[in-house]
């Protein structure tokens, strides 16, 4: 029997790497401009404090969490050309407003605030990828699709500082266009070169694109998701009930998973700038090599395991990665004798009142350190003793670091692709849009509140209540996959269509 025509099966690939392409946009347009975000609000509204960069950089997974549900429900009942092409339009037009938000008089930092957002709205478009990429993919075509979706969202997110660097090189004044009040310049030119792209990938969405849906066998069906007259055979498949106790253990997982990798991007620069006395330049040059060096580590990971998902199946290597990420925040807990730098600064400027039990609570050599000249003007580094715990907490060595970041680095992306392709096969032929909206917007939130978790429990207990707490989140997740282990199986096999 013959399962595709050649020409149904090259077209039908050709819209999936349509979906790659797309994918790969959304996440460059969160990263293109992450490491200029403060630079670039700082000269356009100086009132802006460092507050609230933290609320432009989460506008980007707020605005993601609301638009993924609404662009899966519309993909599920219309043509996904239509939320495609309209989520690529609203993430142009953010970026160019991102370029003017130096135009305004006032409140500029609110404008920057809604071009993120928007542009994050934008981005809720990998609902509708994600759904049409499982419903145009046959079982075993899935685990290889879902993964090099995931491999080009993370070469989105390395490449984009990638693009901000060399934008750099037209320097803070750059060109204008007076003729439009359009400012070419390091901040401005990311964007806009977004946009390009967005308007390229929309071409390509006319040009390229077409629905596609296959059975888990690999059989050409009509499509579910806008209507049309559905064959008899199509109702036959997608007859059964989804199994929501599976769903929601990997809308839960896949929150846990994205909440501790958020949390470990977030410590990285002030845990280092803490444990080993790391200047805010020195900070930032040397967790960008990390990150892109995990960044390149993660793409690896996402070729390799496609193959051995062949081999073991989705659950082991989804519970393996989960274990793998343990192993790596357990390693974070500080376990020698050694105290780190206490960073002077504080003490100097009496910032902190000198009593009797400070004196007792801070080492001998510790105090020597600190009586450094009045006039120096070195940037204060080590850990700030407003931080109670730096007095009595052991450092985190840099061995310990390094091996943790490559652990994590090596779980994450076993288990955000596992996490797709579980949540994918469990769901079956039904139309997938509000599901896999679901999914990423538990995703975004983990994004949300991964940084606020960290933030507040590192600067008031440490970083051993905050790994502590993280190794409790990840064993809690190990026990409800355990528990759910047997229910975590495709549609098909579920409902005996399809051997495991």
């Amino acid at each position: 029997d013959v399962v595709e025509t050649q020409e149904h099966y090259e077209s039908r690939w050709r819209s999936i790497r349509i979906m790659y392409l797309t994918m790969f946009l959304s996440s460059l347009g969160f990263s293109i401009v992450i490491m200029s975000v403060w630079p670039y609000l700082q000269k356009i509204d100086p009132t802006a404090d460092a507050s609230f960069l933290g609320w432009i950089i989460a506008s980007y997974s707020i605005g993601q969490m609301v638009a993924s549900p609404l662009f899966g429900l519309w993909s599920n009942y219309r043509p996904r050309r239509e939320p495609l092409v309209v989520s690529s339009a609203i993430s142009i037009a953010a970026n160019c407003l991102y370029a003017y938000v130096h135009v305004p008089h006032s409140h500029n930092k609110y404008y920057m605030l809604t071009a993120r957002a928007l542009v994050g709205f934008g981005a809720g478009n990998v609902a509708a990828v994600r759904s049409y990429i499982a419903g145009a993919t046959s079982l075993t075509e899935r685990t290889s699709a879902m993964a090099n979706t995931s491999a080009c969202q993370a070469i989105g997110f390395i490449l984009g500082p990638v693009f901000q660097t060399c934008f750099t090189l037209i320097g803070e004044e750059g060109i204008t266009w007076k003729l439009v009040v359009l400012q070419l310049n390091m901040y401005t030119a990311p964007v806009l070169f977004g946009a390009l792209l967005g308007v390229i990938n929309i071409i390509l969405i006319f040009a390229i694109f077409r629905e596609h849906r296959v059975d888990d066998a690999g059989r050409q069906c009509k499509s579910v998701n806008f209507e049309g007259e559905e064959s008899g055979v199509l109702d036959q498949d997608t007859a059964g009930n989804i199994d929501h106790v599976a769903v929601v253990a990997i809308n839960f997982l896949f929150f846990v998973i994205l909440f501790v990798f958020a949390v470990f991007e977030t410590i990285a620069t002030p845990l280092t700038m803490d444990m080993y006395s790391w200047t805010r330049k020195e900070a930032v040059f040397y967790n960008g090599i990390i990150l892109c060096v995990v960044g390149i580590e993660s793409v690896i990971v996402f070729m390799v395991v496609k193959t051995l998902s062949k081999k073991t199946g989705e659950r082991a290597i989804l519970h393996g990665g989960l274990l793998i990420i343990l192993v790596g925040f357990f390693i974070l807990l500080p376990w020698g004798k050694k105290l780190p730098n206490i960073q002077w600064e504080e003490i100097k400027n009496n910032s902190i009142p000198r009593t009797a039990s400070t004196e007792m609570l801070i080492p001998f050599w510790s105090l020597q350190a600190m009586q450094l000249p009045s006039n120096h003007t070195v940037e204060p580094v080590g850990c700030p003793v407003t931080q109670s715990w730096c007095l009595n907490t052991p450092m985190i060595y840099l061995a310990q670091y390094i091996s943790s970041d490559i652990l994590i680095g090596l779980g994450y992306p076993v288990c955000n692709v596992m996490s797709y392709t579980l949540y994918s096969k469990i769901l079956g032929p039904k139309p997938q849009g509000v599901y896999m909206g679901w999914l990423t917007a538990s995703g975004s939130g983990a994004r949300i509140l991964g940084p606020v978790f960290v933030s507040q429990v590192y600067t008031h207990r440490g970083p051993r209540w905050a790994f502590s707490l993280i190794c409790g989140v990840v064993v809690v997740s190990l026990l409800i996959l355990e528990i759910v282990y047997k229910r975590l199986i495709a549609f098909s096999v579920r409902y005996g269509k399809m051997q495991e």
